[in-house]
């Protein structure tokens, strides 16, 4: 092996290089291995290489998980290509396994004939036994149909990491947890990724102490020197950029262009963007990710629990601001009541949800669909809100900008859903000019002129939205049912009927903001493909596969607005012989397309804190058309 102090070029391989089109990966190991760094970095450097990526971190709740058992691994899939790539892929064509538990837990998906890269040193019986595995998989045969890579991976990082001296003294302890580095060396030299993003990552995390920033670059470039100069990897890979449309891209996850979008809606409004959080899995990183735009005029705060974050929000758009408060299924749980009062004020408020696996604290790293029914029926008495739903990381920024849009039109909450798998996976966004994002206009009530604060707009049904303290326009608001003409507190029943109408009203004429559905694939024909969410990815090719396969009257819809429903959505769904909704929960957007067009939507559910693969989608088209 070649000292990784000597001066290596590490730009360009001898050996003989494979073009390919696509490749999925998975890494895999303890929860503090350090997967989740190396998987996001090699993602990050596929995008600055002009790759199309989609990826899928999967990592237990635990914030330190069992070492070596199969209950802590955590993982890091993705899959990159020189094509369009709408799911992290089925199966994997790569597996970097640091330990026993990992191998156990992940090598199912592993493609058959595979790359299995594995870290010898992890195999000593105590960490066999903590991984439940009966036998040796190294000796009994087990992994024959994979093509076995045995690296030391422990003693060549210790090698690497202490060949010379470094700025300062590191323990052995620490030298070892730079054999990730030395695993994404090896991954980066396999297909030919640059090294220099992730040195550029390397100096800027660990820049405050030279000598662990020193030992992971040289971990990273001595996986790169061992595999060009070890007999044991023959070749590599090579996957050429996408041909994407012409602009500036930037890798981005759901919950980062979540908070871009709220950014960019506060900035075209001309608004102050408030938001308060409670910490809560998968919907932190919002918090974290808006708290670095003061100067873009945000504000947030960490607040005490749920439900004062709802109410500091619903404060912040009485006093003028575009209130937010971000969360998960418990959390939606908990809200409710203040969205009840946000609804019956009519105040502009987004609620991000980023669902989870549940019910109660459930599966919190783990993905779900299942708050749409909470969502929009879990308030009491007639408390109508618009929902609406991304579809992909980069899409996140786009639906939640047009939830701030509709919050402030309309004056109301929205509730925005995401789920764990956009908010944490990634893919290439290009970064959209300012000037081709709609419009956010808004009115605040300065002066009385014979107008009052619960006078309504003849076209939204929304009432004018005053800025507390505004001098000759104090009014009385709260959750007690409001004269319809004043505001002022009312038990009149007919008032209170009619309120109920004006709030419902309101949100129907929320549908002629809906721009008509887009069908991909024929306007009528044997099976329509209904999704909403995180789904699109795989929904879209599985249609593909069976394309190819032959049937051709099979086309998909999918969904941002749940509610209102589209109007064009009814005669959409009548023109087809089936119709199919997959949705990771028991069948809830399903249930609502059933009762609503009376037709017989069939279900496609999926509970496992999973996403859908390509194949359960595409064997469930299969199952309804046969044939055909």
């Amino acid at each position: 092996m070649l000292s990784t102090t000597e001066t290596v070029d590490i730009k360009k391989t001898v050996k003989p290089v494979q073009a390919t089109k696509d490749v999925v990966i998975y890494f895999a190991g303890d929860s503090g291995d350090g997967i989740q760094a190396i998987g996001g970095q090699f993602g990050h450097t596929c995008v600055r290489m002009g790759n199309d990526i989609v990826t899928f971190p999967d990592f237990p709740a635990e914030i330190r998980a069992p070492a070596g058992t199969q209950a802590g691994v955590s993982g890091y899939q993705l899959r990159f290509g020189s094509g369009e790539v709408l799911t992290p892929g089925d199966n994997y064509d790569a597996l970097i396994a640091l330990n026993p538990a990992a191998l156990q837990a992940r090598v199912k998906g592993l493609k058959t004939n595979g790359l299995l890269i594995i870290n010898t040193d992890k195999f000593r019986e105590t960490d066999l036994k903590k991984a439940q595995c009966k036998t040796n998989p190294l000796d009994d045969g087990s992994l024959d149909g994979y093509q076995i890579f045995r690296v030391d991976l422990t003693k060549l990082t210790r090698a690497a990491v202490f060949e010379t001296p470094l700025p300062a003294t590191l323990s052995t302890r620490e030298g070892d947890r730079c054999q990730n580095f030395f695993a994404l060396g090896m991954v980066c030299w396999l297909y030919q990724r640059s090294l220099e993003p992730t040195v550029q990552y390397i100096k800027s995390k660990f820049g405050k102490r030279a000598e662990i920033a020193e030992a992971n670059q040289r971990a990273l470039r001595a996986g790169w020197v061992y595999c060009e100069n070890t007999e044991t990897f023959a070749s590599s890979y090579e996957i050429a950029p996408a041909k994407h449309a012409p602009g500036l891209y930037r890798h981005i996850t759901g919950n980062q262009a979540t908070a871009l979008g709220l950014v960019a809606a506060g900035q075209k409004a001309e608004l102050p963007v408030f938001l308060a959080s409670y910490p809560i899995t998968p919907a932190s990183d919002i918090l974290h990710q808006l708290s670095r735009y003061k100067n873009m005029n945000v504000t947030t705060v960490q607040a005490e629990d749920e439900i004062a974050a709802a109410c500091m929000a619903i404060g912040a758009s009485f006093a003028g601001a575009l209130g937010c408060t971000s969360t998960s299924g418990p959390g939606l749980d908990l809200k409710q009541e203040a969205l009840s009062l946000a609804i019956s004020t009519e105040l502009p408020l987004i609620v991000v949800d980023v669902q989870r696996g549940g019910p109660s604290t459930g599966l919190p790293t783990k993905t779900e669909q299942a708050d749409l029914l909470a969502a929009i029926y879990g308030r009491h008495g007639e408390c109508p809100a618009p929902i609406i739903a991304a579809s992909s990381p980069s899409d996140c920024f786009f639906a939640v900008y047009e939830a701030a849009r509709i919050a402030i039109k309309y004056r109301t909450p929205v509730i925005f859903l995401t789920d764990g798998y956009l908010a944490n996976g990634a893919e290439p966004w290009l970064i959209p000019s300012s000037k081709t994002l709609a419009p956010i206009v808004h009115k605040q009530l300065v002066e009385r002129n014979g107008v009052m604060p619960f006078d309504r707009d003849p076209d939204t049904m929304a009432r004018q939205w005053v800025r507390i303290g505004t001098p000759g326009l104090e009014y009385r608001v709260g959750g007690l049912e409001k004269d319809q003409k004043t505001g002022n507190i009312s038990y009149d029943p007919d008032n209170h009927e009619a309120m109920g109408y004006l709030r419902k009203a309101k949100i129907d004429r929320i549908e002629r903001e809906i721009p008509p559905t887009v069908i991909d694939g024929p306007e009528s024909g044997d099976l329509l493909l209904v999704g909403w969410g995180s789904t699109h990815g795989a929904i879209k090719s599985a249609m593909g596969r069976q394309r190819q396969a032959g049937q051709k009257g099979i086309s998909q819809i999918h969904l941002r607005f749940l509610n209102p429903l589209p109007p064009d959505l009814g005669d959409i769904l009548k023109r087809f012989k089936h119709v199919l909704v997959p949705e990771m929960n028991m069948g809830q957007l399903s249930m609502l397309i059933r009762a609503k067009y009376v037709l017989p939507a069939k279900p496609l559910n999926k509970v496992k804190g999973q996403p859908f693969t390509i194949t359960e989608i595409s064997n469930a088209i299969e199952a309804i058309l046969g044939g055909k």
